[in-house]
């Protein structure tokens, strides 16, 4: 959006002298996480497709008799592809197609597990409380179009891929639910995860599609760890993620949706102190 910010890194580091910057970034992190070298074809990639990739060594205490079990984590932040006023098959394949390209990009950079942003394969049209054409996004968690393309890129590129849609339940009468949808590297569909808690608050009552989900706090089994879902609102619950943790997630993802500075300063804060108490690596990528 015009006048906002690209993003607080962006800000500080064409604003700061390379000392203070330094100094910053240790007040907010705590330590400094050195960039990883993004190889040469995933730069002209992005620079083909117009979209950007970005870095960073997140690094825990070396251990005296265990050796590190290094794994690389994809987080992925899109915008539509289609007008919103283009057939809906239209509006999905080409976020399908865009997703596709930024998968390749992930997979040249040796991403391990790649998760996507919540409900990628749609405009977040939520706030409309619409049900047409919102509804139509809808699709099947096992066998759907979308499940169907991830599976076959977590398998060309031996890559874990974390999917979150919006889930039509057919065997249940239809129901509409937000989940995330875990395949294995292998390609296989390891199971799905639904949104367990849902605002009602301004603009953001999803209520009107879907409800609070069933599937509880749900660790998947993983090659490279054991890896939770919590979906966007979710993250406002501190024991919200200490089920995870007790359930033995090593990885809790927090796909979200979101805009501007409605969000923002929460998810921060909220990530340090969950993160003081849940022995896991938090990632939260809210779409803004």
């Amino acid at each position: 959006m015009a006048g906002e910010l690209v993003s607080v890194e962006h800000c500080l580091e064409n604003h700061l002298p390379e000392q203070e910057l330094k100094e910053v970034k240790r007040i907010l992190y705590g330590r400094e996480h050195a960039p990883i070298e993004i190889p040469e074809d995933a730069q002209k990639l992005a620079q083909q497709h117009n979209f950007e990739v970005k870095s960073y060594q997140i690094t825990a205490k070396k251990e005296e008799l265990t050796p590190p079990r290094l794994v690389r984590i994809g987080l992925v932040q899109n915008s539509i592809a289609a007008e919103t006023t283009a057939p809906v098959g239209v509006q999905r394949s080409a976020l399908h197609n865009k997703i596709s390209r930024i998968t390749e990009a992930a997979a040249l950079c040796g991403v391990n597990v790649l998760c996507y942003q919540e409900a990628w394969t749609m405009p977040f049209a939520f706030c409309t409380r619409e049900k047409q054409p919102w509804c139509e996004f809808a699709e099947d968690a096992d066998c759907g179009p979308t499940t169907q393309l991830c599976q076959e890129l977590a398998q060309k590129y031996n890559m874990v891929i974390v999917s979150p849609i919006l889930e039509r339940d057919s065997i249940h009468g239809d129901t509409l639910w937000n989940t995330a949808v875990v395949i294995s590297n292998n390609g296989h569909v390891l199971g799905k995860t639904r949104k367990n808690h849902i605002p009602r608050v301004g603009d953001f009552n999803e209520s009107t599609y879907y409800m609070e989900g069933d599937t509880g706090h749900v660790v998947f089994q993983t090659q490279f760890g054991r890896l939770a879902v919590n979906i966007c609102y979710g993250r406002h619950h501190p024991q919200n993620w200490m089920m995870y943790g007790i359930n033995g997630a090593e990885i809790v993802f927090n796909p979200s949706a979101t805009v501007g500075a409605l969000s923002t300063e929460d998810t921060w804060m909220e990530t340090e102190s969950n993160t003081d108490t849940d022995m896991f690596f938090r990632f939260d990528h809210p779409c803004i």
